[in-house]
């Protein structure tokens, strides 16, 4: 095997080690409107990652985003976000309502909201979006409350936090 040959090998050997790893993290804002006493969080989840959450657990074909969505993909998608998206204010769970969603680019934004917060002392937040999927999954938490921002990195081993 000749210098150039070698190289070429070792050039190819050395960057075969380095395998592409797709980035899982989601992004999420949450604010406290208290002048219409809810809370309005924005959710931006890679759509593909989505899909194959709801494919695994509704065992069938799921199309959000596509020109083919269906009625049943969205209600499979409010589904899932209100058991794995849990917000508790003081000691009382919120529910949390899809009120739409679009897609931006490979990104599909949920927009959600949770009425009659007027004060919140004490927040609770359990997001547990996407981590039965996959392992790397981080849901990135950016809180507005009360006038402060707070960030939560949640994770598969770590999908609850809190705020005071």
């Amino acid at each position: 095997m000749n210098l150039k040959n070698s190289v070429l090998f070792l050039l190819f050997f050395v960057c075969a080690g380095f395998s592409v790893h797709k980035f899982y993290m989601a992004i999420y804002q949450v604010n406290h409107n208290v002048a219409k006493k809810r809370l309005e969080i924005t959710a931006r989840i890679f759509v593909d990652d989505l899909n194959t959450a709801l494919d695994k657990k509704f065992k069938t074909k799921h199309f959000l985003g596509a020109a083919n969505e269906s009625e049943t993909d969205r209600d499979d998608l409010k589904k899932y976000l209100s058991e794995k998206l849990k917000i508790i204010i003081g000691k009382e769970s919120k529910t949390l309502v899809l009120k739409s969603n679009a897609l931006e680019g490979n990104v599909l934004v949920c927009y959600l909201t949770a009425i009659d917060v007027s004060k919140i002392t004490s927040l609770e937040v359990h997001n547990a979006i996407l981590t039965e999927i996959f392992d790397e999954q981080e849901n990135m938490m950016h809180f507005q409350l009360n006038g402060t921002k707070h960030t939560l990195v949640l994770d598969a081993e770590k999908t609850k936090g809190m705020l005071k």
